[in-house]
């Protein structure tokens, strides 16, 4: 069998929701039942067909080729499978996913892997706002999984993080860590404005010396031994972080946010 390709023809016009494209709606279709499929784009519809250049036969192995930030909704609820984006991705990737992978070449829109709930989702371009967040009105976000940017990343990263690792290795924007419960979120790079921004647990793993607010304490500089630990789970991944070289085990330790119950933690690499 060979993976089910997806290959765009011609930019649309509109943004297309692309959710109806995932390994649990495709099992058992024919390529003509998967042709036939109807994709919301704007107010219109379009076949798949009309979008797409189909082959292979493969449902739990799919790429999507010349994929431009009009494909939204890509790997919504993914189960048990793999999607490969070679090209960008629009909003909402990952949303909802409950296990498996998604890789992604290039960009990535706003509320990637927002309210992810297990599986692997790698972006190797630059990711909108709210990566791995709570979508408006909901308190909970990412709640398992790991997620690895290899770009930056915007705004809200994590916010409302229930669960889980985020790995960026560029920069991440304000309010990073913003409302997390709990999970870990490591930023290779600079971040913004108002980290930890009433965070309550979890902790936020830094290479670079952050703005912080006066409500986070300075508990002084440690040497913590989880911190190899950590690091060795990151060696199976294609990125820095698999690298020895930018691990580190002496950190300047924050507690915060004192303005919500203060049992979250800053770590900066000394």
């Amino acid at each position: 069998m060979s993976a089910l390709t997806f290959s765009l023809k011609t930019q649309p016009a509109q943004r297309v929701d692309l959710s109806p494209l995932v390994p649990q709606l495709l099992q058992g279709l024919s390529i003509a039942d998967i042709a036939a499929i109807e994709l919301q784009s704007g107010k219109a519809k379009l076949r798949v067909d009309e979008l797409f250049t189909i082959e292979g036969d493969d449902t739990q192995n799919i790429i999507i080729k010349n994929s431009t930030a009009k494909l939204d909704f890509i790997g919504k609820e993914l189960e048990n499978a793999t999607i490969t984006v070679e090209g960008d991705a629009g909003a909402y990737l990952g949303i909802g996913m409950k296990s498996g992978t998604i890789k992604v070449t290039g960009n990535a829109g706003l509320y990637a892997a927002c309210e992810m709930k297990n599986g692997y989702l790698e972006i190797a371009g630059n990711t909108g706002d709210f990566l791995g967040a709570a979508l408006p009105g909901n308190k909970m976000g990412m709640k398992g999984g790991t997620i690895l940017i290899k770009g930056n990343a915007g705004e809200r990263v994590g916010d409302h993080l229930r669960r889980g690792t985020i790995l960026i290795e560029g920069n991440a924007g304000d309010y990073c860590g913003s409302r997390m419960t709990a999970g870990t979120i490591a930023v290779m790079g600079n971040t913004g404005k108002y980290l930890g921004y009433a965070m309550r647990r979890g902790t936020l793993l830094l290479w670079n010396a952050p703005q912080l607010s006066a409500s986070f304490n300075d508990c002084g500089s440690h040497t913590l031994a989880f911190l190899p630990i950590l690091f060795a789970s990151f060696k199976s991944l294609d990125s820095k972080f698999a690298d020895a070289s930018v691990a580190f085990n002496r950190v300047q330790r924050y507690a915060g946010d004192m303005a919500e119950i203060g049992q979250g933690e800053v770590l900066v690499k000394l």
